[in-house]
């Protein structure tokens, strides 16, 4: 099997960070994905490949396992206990790895070749059954997106995959599919997926954990002496009577008009709404008469 070079498909140098890597896997996961290059199969082998290269550099335990084994860096735990047995059994055998290969007796290749699938030797050795490698993915989102439970196709390494995005879901969250990673080898059983929701909010509504936050323009006449007014709510609009003298900055709470809390069926948060007056401009004569005469009132 041909070395891959995951430094390379990130396009990043092998002393990179992790900030580094993850800045460029974002950059080329959104260059190449499926839905932006649709029917394009280089695009999908490329989108692959990153994925697979970001799973394994932007891990650090991982990412040493690869710099010291290569490309076989998920068998680096099997490979050790295997040396470690076989030293205790005296039989006199050395090897290590060494930038990336290896060095050692004709016992450690055969040990290689029955883990990596090769076929079993003359005292009917068995491949060893090792779990696929696990994926990750990101999914990018809007705030209204996740405001109900929804289901969604993503295509992951060539696979189109039905999941259901539960409602509440948070930005950075990550769940996991299990059974959806690479094949595993020796009969062993397929890794799984790791999805990273990035959830942006292009909205008017600031989001704090399950609550919302709005501002709401209410005219200079309403503030004084009352009145009914429309306001926004994430999922409709609601009538608010507003009370004769109210100030500006004054914050009015809406019980159960926040955001859905992740799996928890019916259960929303609060949305808090703080009146911003707005005072009249471009006064006419007229306004400016009786303004003035208010005023006036008000001091007597």
């Amino acid at each position: 099997m041909a070395f891959i070079d995951y430094y390379k498909i990130l396009e990043v140098d092998k002393k990179a960070t992790e900030a580094e890597i993850k800045k460029a896997y974002r950059k080329l996961a959104r260059k190449y994905h499926p839905d932006l290059n649709p029917n394009d199969k280089e695009a999908e082998r490329k989108f692959k490949e990153i994925n697979e290269a970001n799973e394994v550099l932007s891990h650090a335990e991982n990412r040493k396992k690869y710099d010291d084994y290569g490309e076989n860096w998920q068998h680096a735990e099997e490979f050790e206990k295997s040396k470690q047995q076989r030293q205790y059994q005296g039989n006199g055998q050395q090897g290590g790895f060494g930038g990336g290969g290896f060095s050692g007796g004709g016992d450690f290749s055969d040990f290689f070749e029955s883990m990596f699938g090769g076929r079993a030797s003359g005292g009917g050795r068995r491949s060893a059954q090792f779990k696929g490698q696990d994926f990750n993915a990101e999914l990018h989102l809007e705030l209204k997106d996740v405001y109900t439970t929804h289901k969604r196709t993503l295509t992951i390494n060539g696979k189109n995959i039905r999941i259901t995005i539960p409602a509440g879901v948070e930005n950075g969250q990550q769940i996991k599919i299990s059974g959806m990673g690479g094949e595993g080898s020796g009969g062993g059983p397929k890794g799984d997926l790791y999805i990273t929701f990035t959830v942006a909010n292009h909205t008017n509504f600031k989001l704090d954990k399950h609550n919302l936050y709005a501002i709401v323009d209410l005219d200079l006449y309403t503030a004084l002496l009352g009145g009914e007014i429309t306001a926004d709510t994430f999922d409709g609009k609601v009538k608010l009577t507003v009370k004769p003298g109210t100030q500006n900055g004054t914050k009015v709470k809406l019980k159960g008009k926040g955001f859905p809390v992740y799996k928890k069926e019916g259960e929303f948060g609060d949305l808090y709404l703080t009146y911003q007056i707005q005072i009249p401009t471009n006064l006419s004569e007229k306004e400016k008469e009786l303004f003035t005469e208010l005023a006036t009132l008000r001091k007597s």
